[in-house]
């Protein structure tokens, strides 16, 4: 992307937030409220169909933060979502229009370098086959035609061109659930940034960005669950806590959206797009911590389509662009191998008995 296009860009979101900031302050006008000393507010509700949680130091009221939150969910479905057929991107896989805003623009070209350092494991144009498998809000299909499929996944397959959408083949689609909530995070970040907030955690559905210190003065501690099938309760059981402060964390796993077929084989949502087939490895879930959320969401998928081995080694090279990971592993004896990055060992609770990557 050129420095114009990126100005451009950069421009556009300044302006989205400004605008999502205005409608909010105009909402407030009518409520009024006096000035006040800093303090933390906390903000809770549901985004994204999942739980949202905010903390931060302001003198803004919680109601302003939470109006704030609303109008992103808001915009960011109407962009982005998969689930709601009259959603920007829906309609663009349904190649009703062509058009393209600031948000996937963005998602877009991420992706796109996600994908390249991946060499492909990483790719937003499997939305056919996540809807085949069931895994987008359908049916899931008796039996699915990889190989047919596979002939119209690839981001190779997509360019844009004056904020429009080309597609090599009608029939790519795309689907955003591996970048688009760290996305949301990141856009809620910025804006509490734009009140001119320095100490907060967003939280959207586990996947967070943070800045300066929580209430009591020092990091804020995020945990990592403890990836067994059937842990469907979000906090219920943690492995690890990591200490972070100006920098976001997301973490992939397949230990709650999976299904048996009828051989019995587990079949996990994340899909490997050079495969077309689940991605089932030893590597249970992957927690990474990057500058953006938007990258810590799109790089845990990533490895989790990877595979253990590969995924370390992809983790060395990408240490020099400020991605920390920690992998948790299925070992011997129904037992967990866990790896982190060197950069992270004074972050970690604990590290006795892990595997360092250097």
């Amino acid at each position: 992307m050129g420095s114009r296009k990126v100005h451009l860009f950069m421009s556009l979101r300044r302006f989205f937030l400004l605008d999502i900031l205005a409608v909010v302050a105009a909402a407030l006008l009518l409520v009024g409220c006096a000035d006040k000393p800093l303090q933390y507010v906390r903000v809770e509700g549901q985004m994204l169909g999942t739980f949202m949680q905010v903390q931060a130091r302001t003198d803004r009221p919680s109601a302003e933060i939470y109006a704030m939150m609303m109008q992103i969910d808001s915009a960011s479905k109407a962009s982005m979502s998969i689930f709601d057929e009259n959603s920007l991107l829906s309609r663009l896989n349904r190649n009703e229009t062509d058009q393209l805003d600031e948000h996937i623009i963005h998602c877009l070209g991420l992706s796109r370098r996600v994908s390249e350092q991946s060499e492909g494991a990483y790719d937003v144009t499997v939305a056919p086959l996540v809807t085949a498998y069931g895994f987008a809000g359908k049916d899931r299909e008796a039996k699915v035609n990889v190989d047919s499929i596979l002939e119209f996944v690839g981001i190779d397959k997509l360019t844009i061109s004056e904020g429009r959408l080309r597609k090599a083949d009608e029939r790519v689609q795309i689907d955003f659930n591996s970048i688009a909530k760290g996305y949301v995070v990141d856009m809620a970040a910025e804006a509490l940034e734009q009140l001119g907030v320095e100490d907060y955690l967003v939280d959207i559905g586990g996947e967070v960005r943070c800045r300066g210190v929580n209430p009591k003065g020092g990091a804020w501690r995020v945990g990592v669950e403890t990836p067994f099938d059937g842990n469907d309760t979000p906090g219920a059981f943690i492995e690890q806590v990591i200490s972070l402060s100006n920098c976001s964390m997301a973490t992939s796993g397949n230990y709650r959206r999976y299904y048996l077929d009828a051989e019995g084989r587990k079949v996990a949502h994340t899909i490997d797009p050079r495969t077309g087939r689940s991605a089932v490895t030893n590597m249970l879930s992957a927690t990474v911590i990057a500058p953006t959320c938007a990258e810590a969401d799109a790089y845990g998928t990533m490895f989790m389509a990877l595979g253990v081995e590969r995924a370390i080694e992809v983790a060395r090279g990408l240490s020099g662009q400020g991605v920390m990971v920690f992998f948790i592993t299925a070992g011997q004896r129904d037992e967990y191998e866990m790896y982190y990055s060197k950069g992270l060992e004074t972050a970690l609770g604990k590290v006795e008995g892990l595997r360092v990557i250097e």
